[in-house]
């Protein structure tokens, strides 16, 4: 979801307007099935592949039945989406009670994986993902935008104390973003773990983002990075990569259904055959974008660990090189919640694909923690949390006013590396 969507528009769609009767409890409570029952085939099929019909099918009601509560299907997405930002606000509302950010931090995680046990336990209905917000189209997507910002603001809201005067507006906005975009991607490796477990993730989760991974007497360095001497040449013809790197930017700004074959030609001043010449579908555009990712990440990583046997260094070069590349010419990465408009098999392949490439950084991890220049953190987690504040560096832009490319290392590197609170 893009922060720079503000202009102004209706109010979000609803069901039809109806006379108050005694069947409002009833009409409240099937409504809410609805909702129920499109957030989990949005989570699993996205915009894209949720229907009406399938919807219908799932609470036991005819298509126009459906329609009697929500007229489109885009009305219904943004019920999901409302209802799950609603949800989510309210935990920041109660970790807000905290005394200070860092106990605020650690009740809003806490209250976080307690809903996903009692969503995994079906003891809650599902919670749409996200990530797919984007997809939408104005004016649904605007609705969605708006509330989307209204709750990050009371995020930001959780690292304001007179005792961290020293975080300014953008350090509180980036640390904000770091942090809901572990929530976003923990859903996706959360699924690794039994729900019995949580309260295990819980504990190693709060402890890398409040502490980081520096092991004893190790410094945060901002090291300078050639990324011209770690990707020499692109694997792709030039033609192919320039594609490629418009629809990269494109999906992530727009999601899926978003980035049209249409508007990708359109940004790059070719025709729409052109792009049927490298790809037979936008769905193999998706996969080749992910391949390219996944690809310029694996260069990264030979690159960096033939280069040196200390691991902090390791992985504080591999924090410069990656976070350099989201605001290179070359990048961005694409972002994972791009997973979820693909089929099925397709993603199943690009999810573990994307292991592959973070076990690397676990491995990374585990050999300082071996070495005593990486703290003793859960090097599993402490991988999945460093993609996720990755994947964040890539929309800095929009959720971080005012800042610039130079400062993506301050903000989003360092607090990852050295723990939120770390000046």
């Amino acid at each position: 979801m893009s922060a720079s969507d503000k202009e102004v528009t209706p109010s979000a769609p609803r069901a039809r307007p109806r006379k108050a009767s005694g069947a409002d409890t009833k009409y409240a409570r099937k409504q809410q099935a609805i909702v129920a029952a499109a957030s989990e085939i949005l989570n699993r099929d996205g915009v894209k592949g949720m229907t009406l019909a399938n919807v219908a099918n799932r609470v036991g009601l005819i298509t126009t039945s459906v329609t009697y509560y929500f007229r489109k299907k885009e009305d219904l997405a943004v019920a999901c989406f409302l209802d799950a930002i609603a949800r989510v606000e309210a935990l920041v509302e109660a970790a807000a009670r905290e005394p200070d950010p860092p106990a605020r931090v650690q009740r809003m995680l806490k209250l976080w994986l307690d809903l996903r046990h009692r969503v995994v336990a079906g003891e809650e209905p599902p919670i749409a993902l996200f990530g797919d917000m984007r997809t939408l189209q104005k004016p649904q997507r605007t609705v969605v935008g708006d509330a989307y910002r209204h709750f990050f603001a009371r995020l930001c809201g959780l690292f304001e104390s007179p005792e961290l005067s020293w975080l300014t507006p953008m350090h509180r906005a980036a640390r904000a973003h770091i942090l809901s975009e572990q929530i976003l991607w923990g859903v996706i490796w959360l699924r690794r773990y039994d729900p019995d477990d949580f309260g295990r993730v819980y504990t190693r989760m709060c402890d890398i983002l409040l502490h980081g991974f520096a092991g004893p007497g190790r410094t945060w360095q901002n090291r300078p990075i050639s990324l011209d001497e770690m990707l020499p040449e692109a694997q792709q013809t030039a033609a192919q990569e320039t594609f490629l790197i418009a629809a990269t930017r494109l999906i992530n700004e727009r999601g899926y259904r978003g980035a049209s074959v249409e508007k990708i030609s359109e940004r790059l001043n070719v025709t729409k055959g052109s792009f049927y010449y490298h790809h037979d579908a936008k769905d193999d555009l998706v996969v080749a974008c992910f391949k390219r990712s996944f690809d310029t990440m694996r260069r990264i990583q030979r690159t960096v660990l033939a280069r040196s046997d200390d691991h902090w260094e390791q992985l504080t070069t591999l924090a410069a090189a990656l976070f350099s590349y989201q605001i290179s010419e070359r990048g961005p990465l694409l972002r994972t919640s791009a997973l979820v408009a693909l089929p099925l098999s397709m993603r199943q392949e690009m999810i573990e694909t994307y292991g592959q490439v973070s076990n690397r950084f676990a491995g990374v991890i585990a050999d300082g923690i071996t070495a005593g220049s990486i703290r003793a953190v859960d090097p599993m987690i402490g991988a999945q949390m460093f993609s996720a504040a990755l994947n964040a560096s890539a929309e800095y832009r929009w959720w971080v006013p005012g800042a610039t490319g130079e400062q993506i290392h301050e903000l989003y590197a360092k607090p990852m590396l050295m723990g939120l609170f770390a000046e």
